[in-house]
């Protein structure tokens, strides 16, 4: 599975042991872990602190219960967690989810992703993840906050502005963002606006938070395709999604001359040969919180389809911005013979390990999650230094700062392939690139 390295299989095969029924998590740790022969090679060091082992276990897991009252009366039981995983480079930083698909598994799949994508950011934050198998879908206001207020009284205790500082994922926007931190104000009888990112502007929120993941996404894939000579200018390019990423990965591509033709939710595709109008699928998804169904009401050019799959519309550039191992070999085999150059990762491993094989093997350029989404992780640090502060930033001046981190996150990924033998492979640079960062950091502050 590692080539020669009996000491990884041996240190995989742990990991399993200890992990067991965790799929997604499991995935991860074997995608990062695969990167590592060539650098364990140069860096014997790595192994003779047990680096790897100390990343593979969180440094805390914490799993709470939540109860709470629906407007009947009536009361229902849900399950929140946080994983603290490693503060080396800084506090812990990461989303917190609400759905219902959300176990521990999950949970520590993408905390462990973030340990390394809060890496490449070059900024001073540690990975976490936390959430909740509730779902905020259907549910009323007041539900919504009564649910918030009784996670944030379980986890309230473990975080603090140098601590762990929580921001949103699927579920949780800014409406949950400011019941959550409401709940800590009332706990704590501070205002510590550190605490938590992605909050409305007029409480200490930062300009670019919402569209800073999709942006960013954009802005590598950009830099990653005029380092071959092309450009998004007249391309056509496919989003799967039509949340927070999707929408703003739409709106940037769009700025920069490429066309979306189709995007999606989880019942089915909306096609518009002649281009999606970003403004509708905004009022129709943040504002009246409705499927992508009803684009077709408002523009006739488009087409929808129940259940489709959007990876069989013909297109020049895939941003996958869903969910995990939505793309597979299968759609990796269409979109090739369809004439795909590129594909960037929105969405946390959208694409399974066998996709993005083809993809690799086919010379498709590929952008991977853990580099190409960390747009909005990196805003919640430009947020987390404003407040700080106690500044605010422009639109323009964030948006640049943004812009800057995603063109070295880029540059950084694709130097490291070249260092360690693998030119152009960006799944490579990135993790070894967020790893060599961390593990050195673990050595020099000793084994804790």
């Amino acid at each position: 599975m590692f080539g020669v390295d009996e000491k990884l299989e041996s240190i995989y095969k742990e990991v399993t042991d200890r992990n067991t029924g965790e799929t997604e998590y499991l995935q991860a740790v074997k995608e990062v872990l695969a990167s590592l022969p060539p650098v364990l090679a140069k860096h014997p060091e790595f192994y003779e602190y047990n680096i790897i082992e100390r990343l593979c276990e969180p440094d805390r897991q914490i799993i709470f219960r939540i109860v709470w009252e629906d407007d009947k009366g009536e009361l229902h039981i849900n399950r929140g967690f946080r994983i603290q995983f490693n503060n080396a480079l800084g506090p812990y930083k990461g989303g917190l989810r609400f759905h219902s698909s959300v176990y521990l598994g999950i949970v520590k799949f993408l905390g462990f992703e973030q340990i390394f994508k809060n890496a490449l950011t070059g900024m001073p934050i540690g990975g976490a993840k936390g959430g909740s198998d509730f779902d905020p879908h259907d549910k009323s206001d007041r539900e919504i906050m009564r649910f918030c207020r009784r996670f944030m009284t379980e986890l309230y205790r473990y975080l603090g502005d140098d601590i762990d500082v929580p921001a949103g994922d699927i579920g949780v926007g800014q409406r949950e963002i400011g019941y959550l931190f409401g709940q800590y104000k009332r706990l704590t009888h501070k205002f510590e606006a550190g605490v938590i990112t992605g909050k409305k502007l007029n409480w200490g929120g930062s300009q670019v938070r919402t569209e800073a993941t999709g942006y960013g996404l954009v802005y590598f894939v950009d830099e990653m395709l005029r380092d071959h000579k092309k450009s998004f200018d007249g391309m056509k390019v496919t989003i799967s999604g039509s949340g927070n990423v999707a929408i703003y990965a739409a709106e940037k591509v769009t700025q920069l001359g490429g066309k979306v033709t189709a995007m999606s939710d989880s019942k089915g595709v909306i096609y518009d040969e002649s281009g999606i109008n970003v403004e509708t699928v905004k009022q129709i998804k943040e504002i009246e919180r409705k499927r992508i169904k009803e684009y077709t009401k408002f523009h006739e050019t488009a087409t929808y389809y129940e259940g489709g799959n959007i990876w069989k519309i013909k297109t020049d550039i895939a941003l996958p911005c869903a969910t995990e191992n939505e793309l597979t070999k299968k759609d990796a085999d269409t979109l090739i013979k369809d004439g795909v150059i590129a594909v960037g990762e929105g969405a946390n491993m959208p694409t399974t390990p066998e996709g993005i094989k083809t993809f690799l093997d086919a010379g498709v350029l590929f952008a991977p999650a853990k580099a190409a989404n960390a747009g909005g992780v990196a805003t919640s640090a430009l947020e987390m230094i404003q407040n700080s502060r106690h500044d605010v930033w422009t639109f323009e001046y964030t948006d640049k700062r943004l812009k800057e981190i995603m063109v070295n996150i880029y540059k950084t990924c694709n130097e490291t392939s070249d260092e360690f033998g693998s030119p152009g492979n960006l799944i490579t640079g990135a993790n070894i690139a967020g790893f060599i960062r961390v593990a050195t950091a673990m050595i020099d502050q000793g084994v804790i």
